[in-house]
């Protein structure tokens, strides 16, 4: 088959890389930046059997009206896994919240297993860091060939929408965004995409076709956590479980621990991930860090507000911002503003392009020397 797939940067090249050991005669185009593959001049001009572009992608974009309609990077992700899978395999998409659950949930699967974040692939039960990749689709193939390898369980993160390919997809958050040159809804194309899951499909209070809502199985009283549901009953407390960060991950692996048959319970030692309310002490001063891809306003008040719990409402230090607009779902600098109009810290370290800080350890850095005692809160957009 002649296939010509769109976008080489976001996980297009391993796409096509993985068609062309399938067999298939492939033209990669980079559509972005124009640097690498075919033209878009030539392959305006070649025929092919099949178009598979990312879900982010103009659909206006010429290769698409010349050649479209295209399936998207997911899908063909699909194909090229074929039936060798994993069992059980869980693919988590969301705006936020998406390691955070995956975590959790790899820490209660048993056996051999392998957990694929954007904070790295990982082989349970030893942990070990196998290699760090994007969460673009075809990250996907090596990982689910790696868990074939070993014999055991996948939990997935991915960008954008899920293969399909798996047991149980769940989605983490209804926030939506436009994508695709302002065309696309991203919660739309990620509901199009969980529902194509093969079991069951979990939400956080999202009515989805097939879907089981979280809600329905788990409920919170403080610290502690509820659930009931596919035969499966008992309770556990954490204090993460107050933590509204916490608190939907949480439910959302708990309720896919039963309908995967699985007790949850072991969740009451579940700890804060780097970059997602893990506070550390340094002399007299505390940092919370929640740095990560998912940092938006609402993580950052609450970040705040857990800091000056834990502090005893020392004097607070805020540093907050986007590396480089190093992640899809930005950071706007009106949300910023608003963000540090809302949180009212002591003093404000401001990190990205332009900025007194380009990163996020200079932010750090920076703040250190500003706050000899009390609190930092690390709120920066970035990949971990």
């Amino acid at each position: 088959m002649r296939i010509l797939v769109l976008d080489t940067i976001h996980g297009g090249a391993e796409l096509a890389a993985a068609l062309r050991g399938a067999g298939h005669e492939v033209d990669e185009v980079d559509v972005y930046r124009g640097r690498a593959g075919t033209p878009i001049e030539e392959a305006l001009v070649r025929t092919y059997d099949l178009v598979t572009a990312p879900v982010h992608l103009d659909p206006d974009h010429p290769l698409l009206a010349e050649h479209g309609p295209a399936i998207s990077h997911h899908e063909m992700v699909q194909r090229v896994l074929g039936e060798r899978l994993p069992h059980p395999f869980i693919e988590i998409t969301g705006a936020r919240g998406k390691t955070t659950t995956a975590h959790a949930l790899a820490s209660l699967l048993p056996g051999p297993g392998i957990l694929h974040t954007s904070t790295g692939t990982y082989r349970y039960p030893e942990r070990e860091l196998l290699w760090k990749k994007s969460i673009t689709p075809a990250s996907l193939i090596p990982a689910v060939r790696e868990a074939e390898r070993v014999g055991g369980w996948l939990v997935a993160e991915e960008s954008l929408g899920v293969s399909g390919a798996g047991d149980v997809a769940v989605l983490t958050s209804p926030d939506d965004y436009p994508v695709a040159a302002g065309k696309k809804s991203a919660i739309a194309e990620k509901c199009r995409l969980v529902g194509r899951a093969a079991k069951a499909v979990l939400s956080p209070g999202i009515e989805l076709p097939g879907g089981v809502r979280a809600d329905s199985i788990v409920t919170f009283e403080g610290g502690r956590c509820r659930y009931a549901g596919f035969g499966v009953a008992g309770t556990f407390k954490n204090p993460l479980c107050t933590l509204a960060g916490y608190r939907t991950p949480l439910a959302l692996a708990a309720a896919t621990a039963c309908v995967l048959g699985i007790d949850p319970s072991p969740l009451a030692a579940f700890a804060a991930l780097p970059g997602r309310m893990a506070a550390r002490r340094e002399g007299d001063l505390l940092i919370l860090d929640n740095a990560n891809s998912g940092t938006n306003m609402a993580t950052t008040v609450e970040a705040a507000r857990y800091a000056r719990e834990l502090s005893g409402g020392c004097p607070l230090t805020l540093v907050i911002g986007e590396e480089a607009h190093a992640v899809c779902e930005g950071f706007s600098a009106e949300n910023i503003r608003r963000t540090v109009a809302a949180v009212n810290p002591a003093a404000t370290v401001y990190v990205g392009e332009g900025h007194e800080a380009p990163t996020l350890e200079a932010g750090l850095a920076l703040a250190r020397k500003m706050t000899p005692a009390g609190a930092v809160v690390l709120a920066v957009k970035t990949w971990r």
